[in-house]
């Protein structure tokens, strides 16, 4: 059935104004005032905005880590479609010994008939050899255009350098893209065996084992090999200044160099891991949490551009059962947090109504751009005429305050437990169908659909440039 949204204000990331929107078979087939269909049904936005629906480029839903296996899509996916995300790009890992498809394949039948918005994948590599490189191509043109590789983990995910560039090289043939999560895997080890020598066990540790030193390093590596090979790169979760520093220096040069931050390192501090009582292990996530001096210098690096992205990087755990296989060794406590549910209210709370950033600014970071880097605009990130109704509608006035016990995802606790909130989501739509209706979920499991997503996303604009100027030299 047709819907009309009438009496909201429209927000993309370069325009905000007021208009209907008509919307026909799952796409956006008119914007325009006093629209009006006979046979359309129609739902009023009015004094609310009507944003694209928010993509989240950074997810691991039910996804196996320490021993024990995140939170599934049943829940993790109503979560985002409630906090307005409708598209996800999850982490599907490659088991080492394994064919990289066959990674793809155990993330597909977990996520089919499951998830309640839209999504795709990112191939984690964790065994490159000639035969995982020859699959490169045939992914991209499976949809599958993002590869990421792990400098952290050592002994289990991490990878060598030479595994980096023979990657970074095989994918810029194809116009993949390739996202590193950029720690010193080796020291991270050293510091973690010294931690637990000297008895020092609790969850503090974790952040004194992981200093900003590890990810400033393996993120200005990371950028140094991009740069031999002369291929885009995309950094993860980026958590502090220095590393956003040597970001910014790469992009000053003309690199192609793309990054993210992400909720957490926005608003929580490694003080929240010194909670009593194991508390703080609810905070454990790589790269740790760091001071709060760190966050102005992100929310800077948001504002100048060296930024381009907020991911929630979502790896639910619960404390009970789960982050409690830590107690007594920090070590095991399994790394992640939750994000996915709250992204959207959190920026606007505290980024746009606190003058850190304009509302359309937040809807580029949290859609328009994500979108373009990962090959999905502009079908989605935006709203315009042909694009896919993901479409939310927001109340910039209601107020709550979060809680895990009225949140959607499957998690007992909740990192951001009792900020309050100024703005919420009130209505979603998928293609067209409403699957949030006053902020409750309505949809139904499975109305979301893997998105085969396009190569030689934004990314590759900046390879173009840089090797143009290197001709002229």
């Amino acid at each position: 059935m047709k819907k009309l949204i009438k009496g909201g204000t429209i927000v993309t990331s370069a325009d905000t104004y007021k208009a209907d929107i008509l919307v026909e078979s799952g796409k956006i087939v008119a914007i325009a005032n006093n629209l009006s269909d006979a046979d359309a049904e129609v739902i009023y936005a009015t004094g609310q905005y009507v944003l694209p629906g928010m993509i989240d480029e950074h997810t691991h839903v039910e996804s196996p880590f320490g021993g024990t296996i995140t939170a599934p899509w049943k829940t993790e996916s109503v979560a985002a479609a409630v906090g307005g995300t409708t598209t996800i790009v999850d982490f599907a890992l490659q088991t080492p010994g394994e064919s990289l498809q066959a990674g793809v394949n155990t993330w597909k039948e977990r996520a089919h008939g499951q998830s309640a918005i839209d999504y795709g994948f990112h191939i984690g590599v964790t065994d490159l050899h000639s035969e995982t490189i020859r699959e490169i191509p045939t992914l991209v043109e499976k949809g599958i255009p993002t590869l990421k590789l792990f400098m952290a983990y050592k002994g289990d995910l991490m990878i060598e350098d030479s595994t980096l560039y023979e990657t970074l090289e095989a994918a810029k043939e194809v116009g993949a893209l390739v996202m590193v999560h950029a720690e010193n895997g080796s020291v991270i080890d050293l510091l973690q065996k010294k931690c637990l020598e000297n008895g020092q066990t609790e969850p503090y540790y974790h952040a004194v084992s992981r200093p900003i030193e590890v990810e400033t390093e393996a993120t200005s590596r990371a950028i140094a090999i991009a740069e031999i090979v002369g291929a885009p790169l995309f950094i993860v979760h980026v958590s502090g200044e220095e590393p956003a520093e040597r970001i910014r220096e790469a992009k000053a040069k003309g690199l192609p160099i793309y990054a993210e931050t992400c909720p957490h390192y926005l608003f929580l501090t490694t003080e929240e891991l010194k909670k009593p009582n194991f508390e703080g292990a609810k905070y454990v996530c790589s790269p740790p949490l760091r001071d709060s001096k760190h966050h102005e210098a992100l929310w800077n690096a948001l504002q100048d551009g060296t930024l381009q992205a907020i991911g929630s990087d979502h790896c639910a755990f619960n404390f009970k059962g789960q982050k409690e296989l830590g107690m007594g060794d920090f070590t095991k406590i399994p790394n992640g947090g939750n994000g996915i549910e709250h992204r959207l209210t959190l920026l606007y709370t505290y980024g746009v109504t606190k003058g850190r950033m304009t509302i359309n600014q937040m809807v580029d970071l949290l859609a328009t751009t994500p979108a373009k880097v990962m090959g999905l605009y502009p079908e989605k990130g935006t709203i315009a005429v042909g694009a896919d109704a993901d479409l939310v509608i927001f109340n910039p006035n209601e107020r709550k305050t979060i809680s895990h016990v009225t949140s959607y995802q499957g998690l007992d606790y909740d990192m951001f437990e009792g900020f309050d909130i100024t703005g919420v989501v009130k209505d979603v739509f998928l293609r067209g169908k409403q699957i949030v209706k006053d902020s409750k979920y309505v949809g139904t499991l499975g109305d979301g659909n893997f998105q085969m997503r396009k190569p030689f996303g934004l990314c590759y604009k900046g390879v173009a440039t840089v090797e143009k100027a290197k001709a002229e030299v």
